[in-house]
């Protein structure tokens, strides 16, 4: 089916508390795993790819994947640009054809980050394309995302604030998780996320959930929220099935034999984590 917005999907989950996963794909084999893990769960999807994934290849080329993953499918699937990290990406992405923009204004001051979330929200609005946008700053690192230590959670009060003036469609917030891999056991701070959840209607989104524990992950969704981003474990499932295959035959030469197995990893994690969100089924 053709690529679907972001938009149906959120407030969907949102009414029926689960969340859609969001899984950042950085080639074609993690484009294809995605998606047939999504068929096979019957969930919706979210395929998406940060500034970084973007300079590799560039917009048209993913979204050509993502296209022809999306058209084989019978389950909704969505392209997201995740970070977006300038207007001017933003607006590319828009006009290229993805179908849900995140700008990231987070590392700006509080209005600054209103005055360039609401010129993406009013230039996607004519489209109908949702924005998300974050508030607070989710800590670590990973691509070019730094988001440093010591960063302030979101604020419950400006989070409402920052949604009227923006008028964005849904809201990544930061509660304690952060991008890249963690050092011990994150610690979230759920009653922050109940706090904004009282006071903010739109979905809520959760970054950098890859290596948070299974129940911390169903507690924030009982809390609000309606999607889930997961990066680096999918990185690390495709690479070890790609360095255990050359393990064990390092003469081979053909990629589409090391590629397949990594793939086969990701479709494996992608089913687990469609199952924690709760959105198996859902399609």
């Amino acid at each position: 089916m053709p690529l679907v917005t972001t938009k149906e999907m959120l407030t969907r989950a949102q009414a029926g508390h689960y969340a859609v996963g969001a899984f950042n794909v950085e080639n074609l084999e993690m484009v294809m795993a995605v998606v047939q893990a999504a068929e096979e769960s019957r969930a919706p999807v979210i395929l998406q790819t940060t500034p970084s994934t973007v300079k590799y290849a560039g917009l048209d080329y993913y979204l050509a994947m993502v296209q022809t993953a999306a058209a084989r499918a019978s389950v909704p699937v969505a392209m997201h640009l995740d970070h977006g990290d300038s207007f001017d990406l933003a607006m590319q992405a828009l006009r290229t054809g993805y179908t849900s923009i995140m700008i990231d204004g987070s590392h700006h001051s509080f209005q600054e980050n209103i005055n360039l979330t609401r010129r993406v929200v009013d230039a996607c609005a004519p489209s109908n394309i949702p924005v998300e946008a974050e508030l607070g700053k989710v800590g670590g690192k990973e691509d070019d995302l730094e988001g440093g230590d010591g960063n302030p959670f979101t604020d419950p009060q400006q989070a409402a604030e920052f949604v009227q003036e923006t008028q964005v469609d849904s809201l990544a917030v930061a509660i304690g998780t952060a991008h890249g891999l963690y050092k011990g056991v994150p610690k979230l701070d759920f009653e922050r996320l109940s706090a904004i959840r009282q006071l903010v209607t739109i979905p809520l989104v959760l970054h950098g959930a890859s290596g948070v524990p299974d129940e911390a992950v169903q507690e924030s969704i009982r809390r609000g929220i309606c999607k889930v981003n997961f990066a680096t474990e999918l990185r690390i499932a495709f690479s070890n099935g790609v360095k255990q295959y050359l393990a064990e035959d390092p003469d081979v030469f053909d990629p589409k034999k090391y590629s397949k197995v990594g793939r086969a990893n990701v479709v494996a994690l992608v089913k687990e984590k469609i199952a924690l969100c709760g959105s198996a089924n859902q399609a």
